[in-house]
């Protein structure tokens, strides 16, 4: 448990307003005997104090300073469970879960924030948070819910069938029983995802560019995720429909 003294720093940190640059820590990939997680916190102060706390809890923490580096990194890493703040420079957070929910990011998300009226937490749940604490917090109540998230997640974490591989979508990786799994990225995954869902059904490119890259300028970037899939799980695992988009192979 943490010490009666970092729990008063915590106490009086979350209620200050301190934001300046941050030094990005060592990358989660670096640490494979911890559990991955996003922090997306703006209060310098604040986040250098729980990285510690949360590396000493037992996570590989990697710490992004805005809504927009929180995007990149959800999108593109596989994390066991993300910690935002609400009130984030360039996408608040609140835009940022809905935007991960809408990409099919699946990861247990919990708000924190000093934010606490009754519409405060409904409008953050309902965005697709799955946990929301308000500052100030105890670190034990927040370790102890992150544990929590981690475990029902664990318990429902859905996979789809890919013939003779499957799909594990909290994980973002595709598991075969002979193999080792295949790790994806945050986007690889919500294309997967949205192929294996319905895999008789043919999708435009104009379709998959809304349900998966909504922030993208060009059609192209779907092409460009579908070369990236082909590359991982081999040439059949998406087929190409000439004239009109793609839809699942067998991968």
């Amino acid at each position: 448990m943490v010490g009666a003294v970092s729990r008063r720093i915590l106490r009086r940190l979350c209620d200050d307003a301190a934001v300046t640059n941050v030094t990005r820590p060592t990358p989660a990939n670096d640490r494979a005997d911890f559990l991955p997680l996003l922090l997306v916190e703006d209060d310098f102060q604040l986040s250098e104090l729980l990285v510690d706390l949360l590396t000493e809890a037992g996570y590989a923490v990697d710490h992004a300073r805005d809504g927009q580096a929180g995007l990149h990194w959800a999108l593109t890493r596989a994390y066991a469970v993300l910690v935002v703040d609400w009130g984030l420079p360039a996408i608040d957070g609140v835009d940022l879960v809905a935007r991960l929910r809408s990409r099919g990011v699946a990861t247990p998300i919990m708000i924190l924030t000093a934010r606490g009226t009754l519409a405060d937490r409904v409008e953050g749940l309902d965005a697709g948070a799955e946990d929301y604490l308000v500052k100030p917090f105890e670190i034990d109540e927040l370790l102890a819910r992150l544990r929590a998230l981690v475990r029902r997640h664990a318990d429902r974490s859905p996979t789809l069938d890919l013939g003779r591989r499957r799909l594990d979508v909290a994980g973002r990786r595709v598991v075969d029983g002979n193999e080792a799994p295949l790790e994806l990225s945050g986007r690889e995954c919500a294309l997967l995802q949205v192929l294996a869902a319905r895999p008789t059904q043919v999708f435009t490119r104009e379709e998959l560019l809304k349900l998966v890259f909504n922030d993208a300028d060009s059609m192209g970037v779907v092409d460009t995720y579908v070369h990236y899939l082909r590359r991982k799980l081999g040439r059949n695992a998406i087929q190409t429909v000439h004239g009109l988009g793609y839809r699942m192979g067998q991968a």
